[in-house]
């Protein structure tokens, strides 16, 4: 299940710049990796402390510098202080309850993303900030925790496969956007399996189990809408820039990204769509359900009051009635109810009302 509000009361009066970490905190440890590379070499490492990465700054290769956990303050301070980056950056960084965003300081872009995946121990999907630094030769991500959907990046840039160790940073960059738009399909896709289930649970059998499922759904809905509308914004602002780190061969890439976000948009749309669709069926399944027990309650209620009549009558304590010293009397009585009773079935099967 996704959090939609995360608590901020801690930054309340603080002035601007000021790290204080928000959210989950997800990794014990930071962990630092760094990977160099260029069309011909290529070196993958992991860093044992923070100062290791100021050297990758002034390298004429490109470096992707991952951090994986963004509790740590000091070590996220000294980042920034070996790159220059500034205070309000750095504070948007260890602070996980930013919507997607894209802002240019000129020597180095910030990106703020929103990463879902699958996970087996949460029992659905995931979701984390990433945030990006793209500057003229290198790329920072820092991330909540060490998983991700980067994988295929990485093995891209191990095995030299593409155009991707051939290009410059800001390529790198549009690489891990693409990875990042392109696993929500994948979810959605896990999702869209869900509600076809749940539309044949609806129409067939719904239980309150099913609604509350309904609206469990609509809710990852909400947070989807939520990641992925302020995505289109971002990528249109980073098409829109005039900044010298994205290169014009890149720009056709992002154009990409940008079809893509769109392509989820509706597709989120539709499943939202769908989802309240689903709900006034559930409502009107659980009506009919309703209708029909009330129909065969009404049924038999009316075929039980001739003969109630018939009972109550003979039921009466008056000394000198018909029939009453008859040897048939008693099942001529029942005879006659069990034919009133079939008559009455009769009727309303002509009828078409059972």
């Amino acid at each position: 299940m996704f959090q939609f509000i995360k608590k901020r009361s801690k930054k309340a009066g603080l002035p601007p710049g000021t790290m204080v970490h928000i959210g989950e905190r997800k990794e014990e440890k930071v962990k630092i990796t760094i990977i160099d590379y260029d069309a011909k070499k290529f070196t993958e490492k992991e860093a044992k402390s923070v100062e290791e990465c100021a050297e990758y700054g002034k390298r004429p290769t490109a470096t992707w510098i991952n951090v994986s956990g963004i509790h740590d303050i000091a070590a996220i301070e000294k980042i920034g202080k070996c790159f220059n980056l500034h205070p309000l950056l750095l504070e948007d960084i260890v602070n996980t309850d930013q919507r997607p965003k894209m802002e240019d300081y000129g020597d180095y872009i910030y990106i703020v993303l929103k990463m879902l995946y699958g996970n087996e121990k949460e029992n659905g999907a995931v979701a984390e900030q990433v945030s990006l630094v793209i500057g003229p030769n290198y790329v920072i991500s820092f991330q909540e925790s060490e998983d991700d959907v980067f994988n295929k990046v990485r093995e891209r840039l191990r095995t030299g496969k593409g155009k991707l160790r051939e290009m410059g940073s800001d390529f790198l960059a549009y690489s891990l956007t693409d990875a990042i738009v392109d696993n929500y399909f994948v979810v959605l896709e896990k999702i869209g399996e869900k509600m076809a289930e749940m539309e044949g649970e609806v129409v067939r059998n719904p239980t309150p189990k099913t609604l509350q499922s309904i609206h469990r759904l609509k809710r990852e809905m909400i947070f989807l809408r939520k990641s992925i509308w302020p995505l289109r914004e971002m990528v249109s602002s980073l098409l829109r820039s005039e900044s010298k780190l994205i290169k014009k061969t890149t720009m056709v890439y992002l154009r990409d990204v940008y079809d893509h976000t769109i392509q989820v948009i509706d597709t989120v749309e539709t499943s939202r769509d769908m989802l309240s669709g689903m709900t006034d069926i559930y409502l009107s399944s659980i009506s009919n359900k309703l209708n029909e027990i009330m129909k065969v309650l009404t049924i038999i209620g009316t075929i039980f009051i001739p003969l109630t009549f018939v009972t109550g009558l003979y039921g009466m304590n008056f000394r000198y009635m018909p029939e009453l010293e008859s040897p048939l009397g008693y099942p001529t009585a029942l005879f006659v109810m069990l034919l009133v009773a079939v008559i009455m079935l009769i009727y309303f099967k002509r009828k078409k009302w059972i």
